[in-house]
């Protein structure tokens, strides 16, 4: 990434929910290297909370999280009057049509599938907010 995109980066505010400790921390640290501001959450049972403190510009989201899934975290987003139009990059391991259609269906602007090409992500995550 060259220095004018990390300037302009800078502005933005991605919130990632990725339960995996090494893809969390391979996100948010190339992500954060790219000039966002990156928080990251391990599952999304905080979600409510952690979208009112953090104010993302953007939701990176896995759908198999434990606890909650990330399809019915999207239901909840698309429901909310504050959050219906975030925009929202799913990453997931789950590599099947079905998977991609349901989340697509659910208000997912971009579907990824694990492993993700991280240029591919950030350019991905770049486009949605410009």
């Amino acid at each position: 990434m060259d220095s004018a995109a990390e300037k302009t980066n800078q502005q933005f505010r991605i919130l990632l929910i990725e339960d995996d400790p090494a893809n969390r921390l391979f996100f948010s640290e190339y992500l954060s290297y790219c000039g966002f501001d990156v928080h990251a959450l391990s599952h999304g049972l905080e979600l409510e909370c952690k979208l009112k403190t953090v104010q993302p510009h953007l939701l990176v989201l896995d759908i198999g999280l434990p606890e909650i899934n990330g399809y019915t975290l999207l239901q909840y987003i698309r429901a909310s009057k504050q959050w219906q139009d975030l925009p929202v990059v799913v990453v997931s391991g789950y590599a099947f049509e079905g998977d991609k259609n349901k989340a697509i269906a659910l208000g997912a602007q971009k579907y990824l599938i694990k492993p993700v090409r991280l240029r591919e992500l950030a350019a991905t995550i770049q486009s949605l907010l410009v």
